[in-house]
């Protein structure tokens, strides 16, 4: 059982109404301090539409959610930014006339001032979390590439250190391998890995394959609501999952 202290984020019931569309339906996840989470689901289950939800761009119709106990159902979506939640999209969203390193830097400043984080005055702090970060991605000698010169594989890994340098404790990650092959794929699983513990982690993804290479729990949504959850093992060998991604579930 969840110790209170551990628990980071409670998705306690929540309902997405769109005229009679449910989005969501009644759903419910938790996720512990430093615990890294898959979500998978056929198209329409309702995946992107709970991070939307946790980031403030959807509002629920029914239910809430809770960060570190505190209800951010209704707070607008830079204050839940600020909070310390930070989202990754599908598409790569990379700053393309700029550098890797410029980029980093402006989502690690605490000063949004744009000049303060192209180098000029930027705080050692700043500076030497880029360079870990640059690390961490394994762009490190790419640090002077200009963005948009990067293969997809690479602008996904900046994204996702961009998110990282933003320092929020919870990283929403929304099918962060699209577009890669393997061998790219199993890099990000890699990342992803290593990320855990010093943040919490919420990964979207379809991909059995990477979700595989996660080796974390999964938790099934379809429809809009909560199917089951557990290791990767026992999410292939339900029946139910089975149904659901092969069409045939209610």
């Amino acid at each position: 059982m969840t110790a209170v202290g551990d628990l980071l984020l409670a998705v306690d019931g929540v309902t997405v109404d769109y005229d009679g569309f449910k989005a969501l339906d009644g759903f419910s996840l938790t996720l512990d301090k430093g615990e890294l989470r898959v979500v998978i689901g056929p198209n329409g289950a309702g995946k992107s539409t709970l991070c939307d939800t946790i980031i403030g761009r959807v509002r629920p119709s029914d239910g809430r959610v809770l960060f570190r106990g505190q209800d951010i159902s209704r707070l607008p979506v830079h204050r839940i930014a600020s909070s310390g939640i930070c989202r990754k999209f599908q598409a790569p969203g990379v700053l393309q006339t700029l550098t890797v390193a410029d980029n980093l830097g402006i989502a690690a400043a605490r000063s949004k001032r744009l000049w303060a984080s192209f180098g000029f005055g930027q705080p050692a702090a700043e500076a030497a979390r880029v360079a870990d970060i640059l690390d961490r991605i394994g762009l490190g000698d790419r640090r002077g590439a200009i963005a948009g010169t990067l293969a997809h594989g690479e602008k996904q890994w900046l994204e996702i250190g961009m998110v990282v340098a933003t320092d929020a404790e919870l990283l929403l990650l929304d099918e962060p391998t699209a577009g890669m092959g393997p061998a790219e794929t199993s890099r990000t699983a890699d990342l992803i890995r290593g990320l855990a513990g010093d943040h919490s982690i919420i990964v979207i993804d379809h991909d059995m394959s990477f979700v595989e290479q996660l080796a974390a729990r999964v938790t099934v949504m379809h429809q809009g609501r909560f199917l089951m959850q557990g290791s990767v093992a026992e999410v292939r060998s339900d029946p139910r999952v089975a149904d659901v991604y092969l069409g045939r579930a209610a």
